[in-house]
């Protein structure tokens, strides 16, 4: 479907594509993998038809329809988001309103020429439904987090980030053959995420999609495309597949170099021999001459295995954190209340909620940013805290150079400490000598995160600690937090991250925190099932309500009615003792005598709903015969 043909290109010295041929199919769902600056927008772009390579061309087959979104776009519009994601059919709707008019106007005495548009239009509409389009139109707009109050607000009062979402929605609905998604998820939270990937996954289309997060290379791919030293390379398989065949060929890469260096040193102390004989001097020249035409083979430098010497710090008390029933109000809108959490010592707890809900909020009530409005927050003994903050970029003086900024925050520990950690953050050799100024956001996150670190603190606050950094920066910083022995508090967006370090789950809600012991996938497991228990109950609520309806139409008998309703609210109160049995097992460690006691009563509760639920059927059907 799209063909890249010797495709290269080129930036100053830099080559980014040296001659690439790809071919991408319309069924292909596909991730883009390759470290900054290895030209994965620039390939979007190009495919897009919004940059072009120097040499080489792109051909993408007649009538695909090719959808493109960059990292960033301006969206201009004084309409409703609604209107302006019902947009995209706007060819349609201008349709309806011209197919209606004829329609008014048609009689005995139309003309030739008004059947035959009337006839065009009709066929234009074999293709589309408008009320088809209107429900789609909805369930994307609400897939991507916004509710039904928000379909009426003009897109002109958004955020980037909600602009960035009408976009998305607009680009969904478009139903191209094949996607080029840059960077799509930097502007959803979480819940918002995990529908996208789904709708990615289940959609009959093809996509190429330039993602930071591992997890959804690996959910949502089937190919990745990994790109390194101007090279593009199509692999069948997810993301680990790929990380693990590529380890594999680095090895043989690795052994092929060191067989090459070895050859190349003989016949460098050959060269060196002869050219002190003068009858083979000759020979010499020839020889360096050969040695100078051989293919050096290249070695891509692994991704360091870091290892961390954290500054001594004082052991906290086991209460590091107590949080008692505060709340949080902005401009009048209530943003959370009743907020109550304990944070243990050696926690490292992840703070989860849909974006506006407050977490940044949160921690900055917890840190004394922002003045407590209710409730009261109590640090534990000897407990030091420091602190990430998303716009803590903004702090670093852009005139220093990249050690100078780090030891001027952490005098105190020795400089070999911190080239250590830097070079561990991918600060070697003179990189630490580069200006703040002429950093990435992602080499400022970096920064930012190490002097952060070499404070001497036993519990970290870190809000959003990934953003800016790519995969390998996210390994690096997933790899420091996991040695760090100390408590810790974060957020963040990123499934992969979050389900590497977290060992409980706070979910911020308007009207308080629920608290979850185990790792995030714990967390959406156990989500999930409660929704479905939801579910169920509802449908058994209807069930029963329809049948106790027949049973009256059928038989007037208002002991069995009663009867059967006295059933359904034992039910109901065994099914809620369930569920709170359910939760409490999240709470208590296994195999203790709680955890026994708990395990005896909920086989009790099991074995009293069979019985319920088995009268509750004979009384059913006593009443409906």
């Amino acid at each position: 479907m799209i063909y890249i043909k010797n495709g290269s290109l080129s930036f100053s010295d830099q080559v980014l594509f040296d001659s690439i041929n790809l071919a991408f199919q319309q069924n292909q769902k596909i991730g883009v993998f390759g470290r900054n600056g290895t030209g994965k927008s620039t390939l979007l772009k190009i495919i897009s038809g919004s940059g072009r390579f120097d040499e080489g061309s792109v051909e993408i087959e007649r009538y695909k329809k090719i959808g493109y979104m960059p990292q960033e776009m301006t969206l201009l519009s004084t309409k409703s988001v609604y209107d302006e994601a019902l947009s995209v059919f706007e060819k349609f709707i201008e349709l309806e309103k011209e197919k209606s008019a004829i329609e008014d106007q048609l009689d005995g005495s139309s003309s030739a020429e008004m059947l035959e548009r009337y006839s065009a239009i009709l066929e234009e509409f074999t293709t589309y439904d408008l009320a088809v389009s209107k429900e789609r139109t909805e369930k994307i707009l609400k897939g991507l987090g916004f509710s039904r109050k928000m379909f009426d607000q003009p897109v002109e009062e958004l955020s980037v980030g909600w602009k960035m979402r009408v976009v998305l929605a607009k680009l969904l609905l478009e139903d191209a053959d094949f996607y080029l998604f840059d960077e799509p998820t930097n502007h959803l939270d979480l819940p918002t995420k995990e529908w996208f990937f789904e709708f990615l996954r289940q959609g009959r289309f093809g996509f190429l999609l330039v993602s930071h997060d591992r997890h959804y290379l690996d959910k949502g791919c089937d190919y990745i495309l990994g790109l390194e030293r101007g090279n593009a390379k199509l692999f069948r398989g997810n993301f680990s597949a790929y990380i693990k065949e590529e380890e594999h060929q680095r090895a043989l890469t690795q052994s092929a170099y060191v067989r090459q260096q070895k050859e190349i040193g003989r016949k460098q102390e050959t060269i060196e021999r002869f050219r002190a004989s003068a009858s083979k001097a000759k020979m010499a020249q020839s020889m360096e001459k050969q040695l100078g035409k051989m293919e050096r083979i290249e070695v891509e430098p692994l991704m360091p295995s870091i290892k961390l010497t954290f500054p001594a710090t004082e052991r906290s008390g086991s209460c590091v954190l107590t949080v008692d029933k505060v709340k949080h109000a902005f401009e009048g809108s209530l943003l959370f209340e009743n907020v109550n959490a304990i944070v243990q010592r050696g926690d490292k707890v992840a703070l989860v909620a849909p974006n506006g809900t407050g977490k940044t909020t949160l921690f900055n009530v917890l840190t004394g940013k922002y003045s407590l409005q209710g409730g009261s927050v109590a640090f534990g003994h000897k407990v030091d805290y420091a602190v990430f903050e998303q716009d803590q970029l903004r702090s670093l003086n852009a005139r220093n150079t990249v050690i100078e900024e780090v030891f001027q925050a952490v005098p105190a520990v020795q400089e070999s400490v911190i080239r250590g950690f830097l070079g561990s953050f991918l600060f070697s050799g003179d990189a630490v000598y580069k200006k703040i100024s002429v950093l990435s956001g992602g080499e400022r996150n970096r920064v930012a995160m190490v002097k952060v670190l070499l404070q001497k603190a036993n519990f970290l606050l870190l809000d959003e600690p990934t953003n800016h950094l790519d995969l390998h920066a996210k390994e690096v910083l997933l790899q420091a937090l996991q040695q760090y022995e100390g408590t810790m508090l974060f957020v963040s967006h990123d499934h992969s991250f979050l389900q590497s370090l977290a060992t409980r789950v706070w979910e911020l809600t308007p009207h308080g925190l629920n608290d979850y012991i185990g790792s995030y996938e714990d967390f959406l497991y156990f989500k999930k099932s409660q929704e479905g228990s939801s579910e169920n109950q509802k449908e058994q609520r209807a069930a029963a309500k329809q049948s106790l309806e027949k049973a009256s139409d059928k038989k007037d008998d208002a002991s069995i009615k009663k009867e059967i309703q006295t059933l359904e609210n034992k039910i109901s109160k065994v099914e809620r003792e369930i569920e709170l049995l359910n939760q409490k097992f999240l709470t208590i460690t296994y195999g203790s005598s709680e955890y026994e006691k708990a395990a005896d009563k909920f086989k009790g509760f099991q074995k009293d709903l069979e019985e319920l639920t088995r009268e509750w059927e004979q009384r059913q059907n006593s009443a409906t015969h």
